[in-house]
């Protein structure tokens, strides 16, 4: 079986693209600089998926395509780069379009997507209705694709969960704002790269969009607090009344090292619940699921196996 993956010098796409490497798969891989990625045994298409460039030559006799690839920065002369019709958002769809046109000219079989989880009543922020705007599109181009929509990942290469573990690492005192209170499930970053591989081959999830969670419910609160707790800090909370996300995620942002335009449309999707519509995809694709607490102090482990962590 021939495979392409695409965002593979990405967390999600490069963890793939090795455990993929003990499958008896061809593999290819879509990057915009092949000079960043060097792997063994894999093919490099250079291209860019926003402008298409590159893309009819990365998916010829291409069997199954994980599409990984999600645009996060701004677009120059784009204030807010959250806004529905400018910044990432319209990347995302020019890059969408131009994949599935791609896929359906080279007769893709499938198309693996992960995206994100969605609330259940109220709307999704810019960042999650982006998420399913490329969903919808992929799905349609090829039907017999898998869309799987996931909650933070709990991995060491992981943005999010980095994201966090640098607040707990630097900030004396906690601020939680309201936000806190709202509930999701975190996934451990093996239990992803398992479905992700399953989702390949599993005639049982062809054309379907599956919500893929780990065991645990938890508020963003909880997880903060867990995390310090694997993390052998402790760190007094301040409970705030209000969310104030702009401000929030601005400070937040430069805290961690990380660039508002990843942080601000990720924490605008923190205001309500995102949970899965159900919990079939585990008995779907097989996996066993490692618990939050277990999921944590790998990710902590392998991190500082890596590079220090000052407050561990």
């Amino acid at each position: 079986m021939r495979v392409l993956i695409t965002g593979a010098t990405g967390f999600v796409g490069g963890a793939l693209l090795e455990r993929l490497r003990r499958e008896d798969d061809q593999l290819r891989a879509f990057v915009r600089d092949g000079r960043r990625l060097s792997a063994a045994g894999v093919e490099i298409v250079e291209g860019d998926a926003v402008t298409g460039s590159g893309l009819d030559a990365a998916l010829h006799e291409v069997d199954v395509a994980y599409y990984l690839i999600h645009s996060m920065e701004p677009v120059s002369g784009a204030p807010d780069a959250t806004a529905p019709d400018r910044g990432f958002a319209k990347r995302e769809r020019r890059a969408a379009d131009n994949f599935a046109a791609a896929a359906r000219r080279a007769g893709v079989g499938r198309i693996v997507y992960l995206g994100g989880l969605l609330p259940a009543q109220q709307g999704a922020s810019a960042h999650l209705a982006s998420r399913l705007g490329v969903e919808q599109t992929l799905l349609a181009a090829v039907p017999g694709s898998v869309a799987l929509r996931a909650s933070i990942v709990i991995a060491a290469g992981s943005r999010s969960f980095r994201f966090l573990v640098r607040l707990v690492e630097r900030v004396r005192v906690l601020p939680l704002p309201g936000w806190r209170k709202h509930l999701t499930q975190p996934i451990d970053g093996r239990d992803l790269l398992e479905v992700l591989v399953a989702a390949a081959g599993n005639s049982r999830a062809a054309g379907r969009s599956l919500d893929i969670a780990g065991p645990d419910v938890l508020s963003y609160g909880e997880i903060v607090e867990r995390i310090s707790d694997h993390m052998l800090v402790g760190r007094p909370k301040i409970r705030l009344a209000f969310e104030a996300t702009p401000l929030v995620s601005r400070v937040a942002a430069q805290i961690a090292g990380e660039r508002h335009e990843l942080v601000g449309p990720l924490m605008e999707g923190l205001g309500c619940d995102l949970l899965p519509r159900s919990n079939a995809a585990a008995d779907v694709f097989g996996v066993r699921l490692h618990s939050f607490d277990a999921a944590v102090e790998r990710a902590l482990r392998e991190w500082e196996a890596r590079e220090p962590l000052r407050a561990r």
